[in-house]
């Protein structure tokens, strides 16, 4: 599942159609270019007798984000790339390669991959979500929490691996600042304790960073709100350059990307339904720091 187990995606391009076990079970390995561009961020690395912790702190950035791009796991953006080739004595050699780099697609259920292609392209998107904070919204710590409480158990490179497939997902968020962005989320979902109260604090700060820009609104339904248009479950649907909407829908170990115009036309119908129903983003900012001040 997108949100729950690896991110998900629904094959081919008719809707209600889904993925033959033996695709869902067809990962991709990270790309060759970031592979490469890893082996030559560590190189320089350890030529200037750096650490990764020296290199985090020289380039803002974890010691966790540096080990993801040393070991091709991670996509690293323009910050990353200029303050390491800084931090690494300006060679020009980490600029050259970033050019070259390809967005691989590991961490990726084979179900979903289809629209992670379609979100990267998209001009408007809008999640509702019952279960958990979306991914596109997760902080680290929550995402990892989600990956190593699903079933079957993964080894702790598959479990790396999906983590930056996420991470790099929210990096479209800050590349695109004239995409719409909507959320929709139940307050229950931000509510459920994971890990200590450092970490819930650490998620809702992170929510509240990532839908602040004037593109991306989050509206909250309260526990008070009653049965409402989206009861069937979490929906995603978006919007193509050539103004074609589609959605997309998730169940266990399956998902589905809908192309028909009278179910995708449904599904904004309730969407927006569910709007009306939610508090208003000001509103919705508001319970989230009140939830914050109570951990």
């Amino acid at each position: 599942m997108e949100n729950v187990g690896v991110e998900g995606e629904a094959a081919g391009d008719a809707g209600a159609q889904t993925v033959p076990a033996r695709e869902r079970e067809r990962e991709p390995h990270p790309s060759d270019s970031l592979r490469t561009f890893g082996a030559v961020v560590q190189a320089l690395r350890e030529h200037a007798g750096l650490s990764r912790a020296d290199l985090a702190a020289a380039v803002q950035y974890s010691k966790h984000t540096v080990e993801s791009v040393e070991l091709g796991r991670r996509m690293p953006d323009e910050a990353f790339v200029e303050r390491a080739e800084e931090a690494l004595g300006n060679t020009g050699a980490l600029r050259k390669a970033a050019r070259h780099l390809t967005r691989g697609e590991a961490g990726l259920a084979a179900w979903f991959r289809r629209w992670a292609r379609l979100e990267r392209e998209a001009v408007s998107l809008c999640t509702y979500e019952c279960r958990v904070v979306p991914g596109l919204l997760q902080s680290e710590a929550y995402a990892r929490a989600v990956f190593e409480g699903t079933l079957p158990l993964r080894t702790d490179e598959e479990l790396e691996m999906q983590l930056a497939a996420r991470m790099e997902r929210q990096a479209m968020m800050r590349e695109r600042p004239k995409v719409s962005f909507s959320f929709i989320v139940e307050e229950h979902v931000f509510r459920r304790r994971f890990g200590d109260a450092e970490a819930m604090r650490e998620l809702v700060d992170h929510v509240l960073e990532l839908t602040g820009p004037r593109n991306v609104t989050l509206q909250v339904v309260p526990l008070e709100a009653g049965l409402h248009a989206c009861l069937d479950g979490p929906v995603q649907v978006l919007e193509t350059p050539e103004r074609r909407r589609l959605g997309y829908s998730e169940g266990q170990e399956n998902g589905r990307l809908i192309s028909d115009p009278k179910e995708v036309s449904l599904l904004c119908q309730r969407y927006e339904t569910l709007r009306s129903q939610a508090l208003n983003p000001t509103e919705s900012r508001a319970l989230l720091e009140r939830l914050r001040g109570e951990l």
